[in-house]
């Protein structure tokens, strides 16, 4: 029996995130340049994406460049940029056809101003699309989202428009990135490191973590579909005891 038949429909989660590691060992197990695996990770992300939206998740956040990959040598920042507008103008018109409607997180800013003129360009043409929402995670880190998040509440408390004492949990919520997106609840980490790297640090709080020693250029469907039977043999008990869960 595939990992696929064994996933129950109604205990599906609504957010998967993953974070797409190992492109670089990939390359390197083949004796090519890192780029070469960024290039190969682009069929893992229709893979994720398609068997995301066959088994019907909602949401599928994907950590494509981090705050601090912009440290990393020029060159290859510069070929991952010239692969994002690549793969968005190629994979444009499936994204239509599958119904996604993509969208961004993260520092837009500081993307090059092509790469940001063509993904904005994207997002507004599949904004009405609604079988599954496709988020990338660009120039984000957690650590600045939660910053501009506290910097803005700040402002707002400085200017009268906000009582500290209102400042809460849900005020916190409501000045993320994330604010219309429902939480993750499921993380997964190709290539077998098992930590975060600073992503969705506030909203990954109560997430199932589900590491592969897979790397993401042999990410398939049945990897993803893997996860989610994993996720679903597990119990979630959000601070709870097995006994409050099960009543």
């Amino acid at each position: 029996m595939s990992f696929k038949d064994q996933i129950v429909k109604e205990r599906l989660p609504r957010h998967v995130a993953i974070i797409m590691d190992g492109n670089g060992r990939w390359a390197k197990n083949h004796g090519e340049p890192r780029v070469f695996g960024h290039m190969n990770g682009v069929n893992a992300v229709r893979e994720a994406l398609t068997a995301a939206g066959e088994i019907g998740v909602k949401y599928l956040t994907l950590y494509a460049f981090s705050t601090e990959n912009w440290d990393r040598p020029l060159e290859e920042v510069s070929a991952l940029m010239n692969l994002l507008v690549e793969t968005i103008v190629k994979e444009i018109e499936d994204l239509q056809d599958k119904d996604v409607r993509l969208t961004a997180i993260g520092d837009l800013q500081l993307l090059p101003a092509e790469c940001r003129k063509t993904l904005e360009k994207a997002i507004k043409s599949t904004s009405g699309n609604k079988r599954i929402n496709l988020i990338l995670a660009l120039s984000y880190s957690a650590r600045w989202e939660i910053s501009r998040a506290a910097q803005r509440i700040a402002e707002k408390v400085k200017l009268g428009e906000l009582d500290p004492a209102d400042v809460d949990q849900h005020c916190l919520e409501q000045h993320l990135c994330t604010t219309d997106i429902p939480d993750p609840e499921l993380l997964i980490r190709s290539s077998g490191e098992k930590r975060l790297s600073n992503f969705l640090l506030w909203q990954l709080a109560y997430s199932e973590l589900y590491f592969t020693e897979t790397l993401w250029p042999d990410f398939t469907k049945e990897h993803f579909y893997e996860a989610l039977v994993a996720y679903q043999n597990r119990e979630r008990r959000f601070g709870k005891i097995s006994e409050q869960v099960t009543i």
